[in-house]
């Protein structure tokens, strides 16, 4: 194929783009990670990672994996063969978690849901009254289905939990909503929260995050699962000192510490704004567009990825394929039960109101030669007229007159 001029407009919701300060922070040249100026460049991480998680009590732990890492992690250090879990399954990726649980051996007892719609909290209060013998030993959530465009309200999961006074920890899978969208780890009390480095991050993928309460590392005793790569233990014995207990990813880790940089600059809640913004913005064209979300009501929206259905007898494929090819505009495919019937745009980690109208004008384009019936120009419109009103950066309060 032929040189393609510029740069791929790369709009799926993870891996996101990465901030050239962050690509230039990671070109260095090899190191010793067991060199004893090491753990200048990874113990400020540890401390970094816990301010973006919002956490004081709870301990981090960095695994050179995926956010799948984090997952297994999460469940294998702190359950037993055949333990019951508590799961709502409502996208592919609240599947994968599900099917991962099974797979290891533990009792999943799943609450399906609507694709499109999230973890409903009066559900699980439901099940929780019931378990009166406190069998559930573990509630998952997905915080942020991006298959789906869906996010789930934890902090009512947790009053939930409470309500029914129930003991089971809580595990959230924030992979694509930490560092974009409110988490807050120890006032919604969560036990294990999972996140990676390629999304709100900022980052390559290849970094999994975990975070835990001191109730979860107390539960470890009882653990039975088999772990060994992914074992809290051999990280706390030496994570104090700095180091890991195997090879960590070093440039990864370099583009760690200025990818919370950047994050301590702009500030949480002013990032937690510009997405609200900027999903609000996409949400709008797709209003004006006549098309409809895959999240079923305003409730379940999503401020990291907008998942838009086509038409009736359009192949979402074909507008995600053609956007690519014709435009050098990478849209996020359908998955599982909304293959071919859904195209994702994510507007998620380091994006400004220029780059998001970019990839909704090339999305229509793209719709348009694809023989969808919408006006041309129609949510370009939309999205800048909402983004002229409501500027990406928080306004600061007028001081009033004395």
């Amino acid at each position: 194929m032929a040189r393609r001029p510029g740069r791929n407009f790369l709009f799926v919701p993870g891996p996101t783009n990465v901030p050239e300060r962050v690509l230039r922070a990671m070109m260095v040249s090899q190191e010793d990670h067991r060199s004893p100026i090491f753990p200048e460049l990874t113990k400020p991480l540890f401390e970094g990672l816990k301010k973006v998680f919002k956490t004081k009590d709870g301990q981090v732990f960095i695994f050179p994996s995926s956010g799948t890492g984090g997952w297994e992690a999460a469940l294998a250090n702190t359950l037993a063969p055949g333990d019951k879990v508590l799961t709502a399954r409502f996208g592919q990726f609240s599947h994968l978690w599900t099917d991962m649980a099974m797979r290891l051996g533990l009792d999943v007892q799943v609450q399906e849901e609507e694709w499109g719609t999230g973890a409903h909290e009066e559900k699980i209060e439901e099940a929780l009254v019931a378990d009166k013998a406190h069998e559930i030993k573990a509630v998952m959530v997905v915080h942020n289905e991006t298959a789906t465009g869906v996010t789930s309200n934890i902090a009512a999961i947790r009053k939930a939990m409470d309500a029914a006074g129930h003991p089971a920890l809580l595990f959230v899978d924030s992979v694509s909503g930490l560092g974009s969208i409110d988490f807050r780890f120890d006032e919604w009390k969560v036990d294990l929260a999972v996140s990676g480095s390629q999304k709100g991050l900022m980052l390559p993928a290849g970094l999994g995050f975990v975070c835990v309460s001191q109730k979860a590392l107390a539960v470890r005793k009882n653990a039975g699962l088999n772990r060994v790569y992914f074992d809290f233990q051999d990280h706390i014995n030496t994570n104090p000192g700095g180091y890991f207990p195997y090879t960590p990813a070093t440039n990864l880790l370099h583009g760690l510490r200025e990818s919370l940089a950047c994050i301590e600059e702009e500030g949480l809640e002013n990032i937690f704004h510009r997405h609200h913004v900027l999903a609000s913005a996409t949400r709008a064209a797709v209003d004006a567009w006549g098309l409809k979300l895959c999240a079923k009501s305003p409730r379940w929206h999503s401020d990291t990825v907008s998942a838009i259905l086509a038409p009736e007898g359009v192949d979402a494929a074909k507008i995600i394929s053609h956007a690519y090819n014709r435009y050098n505009l990478a849209l996020g495919a359908g998955l599982s039960k909304v293959a071919g019937k859904v195209f994702r745009i994510g507007h998620i980690g380091d994006l400004n109101e220029l780059m998001l109208l970019g990839a909704i004008s090339g999305a229509e384009m793209s719709m348009l030669d694809n023989g969808v019936k919408i006006e041309a120009g129609s949510g370009v419109a939309a999205a800048q007229q909402y983004l002229r009103q409501n500027p990406i950066e928080k306004q600061e309060a007028t001081p009033k007159a004395a």
